[in-house]
C-alpha cells in the first residue's frame, strides 16, 4: 500500500503543478523527470512501508500522526534518550490528537528551551492541528529548532514542506532556497532540495505573478 500513496501522490503533485498552477505544456517534461527522479531516489534510500533513515527522510513528508513522528525522528540521533514529554506527546501524535501533543510540548520546552527536535515536534503539530496551516505559533516552534541546531535540516525542510502543501509556493522556495545555501554540498539531502527547487522553478515560471497584478 506504501507504494500506491507514494505513486498516488506524485499525480497528485504532477496535476497539481500543470492544471492548477499551469505549468506549460513545455515545462511538463522536466516537472516529470523530477518526480521520477525522487521516486527513484526513495527506492534506493528507503522502503515505503518502514520508517526512514537520515537521507529517506529528506524524500517523504508526513501524511499521518505514525509517520509524522517518524521521519522526525529519522534526523535525529536515535541513541539519545527522548526526554518523557516528547515521546508521551509522540504518542497523541501518532493517534492524530495533535493539540494534547502540542500542550505536553509546550509543557516540556517551558523547562528545555533549548530542545531542538521538541520544538520541531511541537512546529509540526501545531501544523497538524490546523490542517496544514503554518501559524504564527507553528512557524515561531520552527524557528526556536533551527536557532536551536542550525546544523540540523528539520525545521527549514518541514516548514517549507507545510507551506508546499498549503499551496504557498513562493513561500515554500524561499525556505527551501534559505536551507540549501547552508547545506553543505556533501549533505545527504542537498540533492534533494537542489530538486525540489529544481521543480518549483519550473512551476513558477508558468504561474500567475501575484506582483504583476
Amino acid at each position: 500500500m506504501g507504494w500506491i500513496a507514494v505513486s498516488l501522490l506524485a499525480l497528485a503533485a504532477f496535476g497539481f503543478a500543470a492544471f492548477v498552477l499551469r505549468l506549460p505544456k513545455s515545462s511538463w517534461t522536466l516537472f516529470g523527470a523530477v518526480l521520477v527522479f525522487g521516486l527513484t531516489g526513495y527506492a534506493w534510500q528507503g522502503s515505503a512501508s518502514q520508517p526512514g533513515s537520515p537521507k529517506a527522510a529528506m524524500v517523504q513528508e508526513p501524511r499521518s500522526g505514525e509517520q509524522m513522528v517518524e521521519a522526525r525522528r529519522a534526523l535525529f540521533d536515535a541513541g539519545v534518550p527522548k526526554p518523557n514529554y516528547l515521546t508521551v506527546s509522540d504518542g497523541f501524535a501518532r493517534r492524530g490528537r495533535f493539540s494534547d501533543a502540542a500542550g505536553l510540548l509546550r509543557g516540556g520546552l517551558a523547562d528545555n528551551p533549548g530542545h531542538a527536535e521538541g520544538w520541531l515536534a511541537l512546529g509540526m503539530a501545531l501544523v497538524e492541528h490546523a490542517d496544514g496551516s503554518v501559524t504564527p505559533a507553528a512557524h515561531n516552534a520552527f524557528d526556536r529548532a533551527s536557532k536551536a541546531d542550525p546544523a540540523n535540516p528539520g525545521a527549514g525542510f518541514f516548514l517549507g514542506a507545510a507551506y508546499f502543501r498549503n499551496r504557498q509556493v513562493r513561500e515554500a522556495r524561499a525556505v527551501w532556497a534559505e536551507l540549501l545555501e547552508r547545506t553543505p554540498e556533501d549533505a545527504p539531502w542537498h540533492a534533494e532540495l537542489t530538486q525540489r527547487l529544481e521543480a518549483i522553478d519550473a512551476m513558477l515560471s508558468g504561474a500567475p505573478n501575484p506582483a504583476a497584478q
